[in-house]
């Protein structure tokens, strides 16, 4: 079995800092894309930013410039800083990966629980 566990969300005023993250855990042989993806509500669900292995990063426009994406793949952990957050940030963020559990195998898209981030005065 593979879980994406996801922590950091809550509350946070606009133009503060928040820092999420999402760790995988479970047999695990290697995972590629790791992002996050966010859905507010009575919205689809959207991508926020993609991650590679090697480090190559993706953001929406909504978030360039604002939000970070990283990761540690010695402990199979990415993570996502949320600098000056608007109130229209406010959504359930969800991690997601790419995951082989073994050599040769097939690769899978996993999705976390999701966390709430709501951003207010």
């Amino acid at each position: 079995q593979v879980q994406l566990v996801e922590s950091g969300g809550g509350w946070v005023q606009p133009g503060g800092s928040l820092r999420l993250s999402c760790a995988a855990s479970g047999t695990i042989f290697s995972i590629n894309v790791m992002g996050w993806y966010r859905q507010a509500p009575g919205k689809e669900r959207e991508l926020v930013a993609t991650i590679t292995k090697s480090g190559r990063s993706n953001y929406a426009d909504s978030v360039k410039g604002r939000f970070t994406i990283s990761r540690d793949n010695a402990k199979n952990t990415v993570y996502l800083q949320m600098n000056s957050p608007k109130p229209e940030d406010t959504a359930v963020y969800y991690c997601n990966a790419d995951i082989t559990r073994r050599y040769a195998g097939n690769e899978y898209n996993y999705w976390g629980q999701g966390t709430q981030v709501t951003v207010s005065s």
